[in-house]
């Protein structure tokens, strides 16, 4: 589902379409996609991958169970694979996973974890 602003010269009612599988929709005129993404995941209350830079759109869609993505994280899903390779899976975290060891043998103890929302996000990268 793809969301688009009509505010400013979109019709007087909210339109959507079907284009390859995706859904397309234009907030009607004087509304803001912002507010058609809100009431969407206040009204279908499952769990939704949300992709915004948006930090408004990211609290909102934390508070209603849904996981946001910023675009750049999303970014690699949407250019070419290459060697049959889904570019997506090049999409990772620089922090160390729980127990894994410095490899030059300079630091010692615990490497820092994910947080529950670093956790999250990249499991839903992995459902992509």
């Amino acid at each position: 589902m793809v969301v688009f602003d009509g505010w400013k010269g979109g019709t007087g009612i909210e339109s959507s379409s079907v284009r390859g599988g995706v859904k397309v929709i234009y907030s009607r005129l004087g509304e803001k996609a912002d507010a058609v993404i809100k009431r969407i995941l206040s009204s279908e209350r499952r769990e939704w991958i949300v992709v915004s830079s948006d930090r408004e759109i990211a609290g909102h869609a934390w508070a209603t169970g849904s996981i946001p993505i910023g675009s750049g994280k999303f970014l690699p899903f949407l250019e070419p694979a290459e060697s049959g390779v889904q570019s997506g899976s090049d999409v990772s975290f620089s922090e160390k996973e729980e127990g894994e060891e410095e490899t030059d043998g300079s630091r010692r103890g615990r490497a820092r974890q994910l947080s529950k929302k670093e956790k999250t996000i990249k499991r839903a990268l992995g459902k992509l």
